[in-house]
Order: C-alpha cells, then sequence, then structure tokens
C-alpha cells in the first residue's frame, strides 16, 4: 500500500555456522554490489532452513506491497503448446531474479537485518511478492518473438521445444545467444538439454 511500511522483524538467534553463513553471504553479496548496509526503519528477519538455506521472511513486507499483476501463465497453457514435440531443453537462469535492479529509491523496502546490522537490497532478492512477476516481463520481453514457437517461460525456467534433435541444438543456440545479448545466463548444472521427455 502505498506510504505503507513493513514493520520491523526480529533478529532471531543462530548457531554458529548458521552465523558464519550470513557473515559470508552479506560479504559476498556486497562484493558483488547486490546489496549495501541500511539504515531503513523497517527490516525483515533473517531464517534458515531445515536444509540450510538462507532466507528472508518478506511476510510482513509482502502485505504492505502494492501487487505487479503481470501475468505468470498457468502450467496446463505452457503444457498445451508442446502438442508435437518430441525433443524438450529445460534450462534454468541463474541467479534470475538478481539480475533485476530494486528502483531508486525503493531499495530501503527491501532491508534485512542481521546481528552484522541492517542491509538493502540493490537488486531483486528472492522472496518479495513482485518478484516473480516483474521477472516473467523481462524474460518475456527478451523472448517475445518465440514465446510458444519453440519456448515457454515459466518464471525462471525456460522449456525449448522441438520436434527433431537437430531442430532443438539450433532452437537452444537462438535461446543462449538471446539471453546472452541481454546479460542472462543459464546454470549449467541445472539445465536438461536435448531430452525426450520432461
Amino acid at each position: 500500500m502505498e506510504g505503507s511500511l513493513p514493520p520491523v522483524g526480529v533478529i532471531y538467534s543462530l548457531s554458529n555456522q548458521d552465523s558464519d553463513t550470513l557473515r559470508a553471504y552479506i560479504s559476498e553479496n556486497v562484493e558483488k554490489g547486490f546489496i549495501r548496509p541500511s539504515s531503513s526503519s523497517t527490516g525483515a528477519p533473517v531464517l534458515f532452513a531445515k536444509k540450510k538455506d538462507l532466507s528472508f521472511y518478506y511476510r510482513k513486507p509482502n502485505a504492505v506491497t502494492r501487487k505487479n499483476k503481470y501475468p505468470v501463465p498457468p502450467m496446463n497453457q505452457i503444457l498445451t503448446v508442446f502438442n508435437g514435440s518430441s525433443i524438450f531443453s529445460n534450462i534454468d537462469l541463474h541467479v534470475a531474479y538478481n539480475l533485476l535492479k530494486i528502483k531508486e529509491g525503493d531499495e530501503h523496502l527491501t532491508a534485512f537485518r542481521t546481528k552484522y546490522g541492517s542491509y538493502e537490497y540493490l537488486v531483486r532478492p528472492f522472496g518479495p511478492t513482485n518478484a516473480p512477476a516483474s521477472f516473467q516481463d523481462l524474460v518475456n520481453d527478451i523472448l517475445y518473438d518465440l514465446l510458444n514457437i519453440y519456448a515457454v517461460v515459466y518464471l525462471d525456467e525456460i522449456m525449448v521445444f522441438s520436434k527433431y534433435e537437430e531442430e532443438n541444438v539450433t532452437h537452444v543456440s537462438t535461446f543462449l545467444s538471446r539471453i546472452r545479448a541481454n546479460n542472462l545466463f543459464s546454470k549449467a548444472s541445472k539445465c536438461l538439454l536435448h531430452v525426450s521427455s520432461v
């Protein structure tokens, strides 16, 4: 909601291992230019999930955020475009949301609080409510002429589909050239190329 500030999150106790992970995360992301120290009067708390992944709890900030209504396609509609295709490549974009810059002046709304201080994002983090819609908009704009011809986008997952393997190789090559030209990159370890089922 316009003018609303999310409440201040608590600073939770962390194990030594989680504290080390958090400190490394902060150092790495300050160095990359993804975050900076913040004097925001608000801030999300830091949590560690069972699998020891670091995350920020943006539920309260999300509750007062004006929602981006850009459409994210329903999965059942995406699957209908594969008709007649027999070769697929699933491409996962690397640190996808971090490629979107936060609007100047709104950085304080992404703040998170730690025992090492408060920090705010300069790029879109995972967690805030509008990140998926904003990223879908960006990728759809970049790939507009390929969509539903031989590529579909669902957030940071792209499926390139073709009738034949040779055709899929060409389609994937075109797709990769396009994303590289727009400073997007795939994460090779999460990609599945030229397979007969997904």
